[in-house]
């Protein structure tokens, strides 16, 4: 694995990739980061490390308003901007382009993908709802997609629960694997009788199964 960072110009402003490139990639997973953190964030850290072994580059995007230093996130259509804006750089070196980021960078992702040609939707932490807000749902966006999509979910996020997602269906239904006893940065707490390493385990296990099954 290679790893460099490459700044984009967008109409949102400056972005920045981080690549961690695989030799011979089948895919390319871009990864956006969520409106309260970065690229530095368990599961993205943790996809990167782990999924160039398999034959999967991993992309991790940050979108402009953090690039800028900001510290609040972006409105959403400006979110939307900045991705549509640097994924022709996500889409240059060759292989198919999986759309994938954590909360609200899931959001952006689903919303996006179809139109930018994209082979499926990594969502991490998707905020069905504002917490404790579950009837602000957002579930037409990610059953929206319409292409492949895997939503890796911790089992106590308040930004939605697995058990709180509609049944997957249509002609391109979504998968949904639980991290337990995640919320929704996939922490475990310590009296859990699963380790923060066996919850990490999980999401790359998980995507890395899924991303294999999307390469035939």
């Amino acid at each position: 694995m290679s790893t460099r960072t490459e700044s984009v110009d967008t109409p949102a402003g400056e972005a920045r990739i981080t690549w961690h490139t695989a030799r011979r990639a089948a895919l390319v997973l871009a990864v956006g980061h969520g409106a309260g953190g970065g690229i530095e964030a368990r599961d993205l850290a943790a996809l990167a490390a782990a999924l160039p072994a398999r034959g999967i580059t991993v992309a991790l995007v940050e979108q402009p308003w953090r690039v800028a230093g900001k510290k609040v996130a972006a409105a959403p259509k400006v979110l939307d901007e900045g991705w549509r804006g640097l994924w022709p750089a996500l889409a240059k070196p060759g292989p198919p382009v999986v759309a994938a980021g954590r909360s609200a960078g899931a959001r952006v992702a689903c919303r996006t993908a179809a139109d930018l040609g994209a082979a499926g939707v990594l969502a991490l932490a998707f905020p069905l709802h504002p917490p404790g807000r579950p009837e602000k749902s957002r579930a037409a966006e990610l059953t929206g997609t319409g292409l492949p999509t895997l939503v890796v979910q911790g089992g106590r996020d308040p930004f939605g629960r697995p058990e709180e997602f509609p049944p997957p269906a249509g002609d391109t239904p979504y998968e949904l694997v639980e991290v337990a006893h995640g919320d929704h940065g996939f922490a475990v707490p310590k009296k859990a009788d699963a380790t923060q390493e066996d919850a990490l385990r999980t999401i790359t296990a998980a995507a890395a199964e899924w991303l294999a099954r999307l390469t035939g």
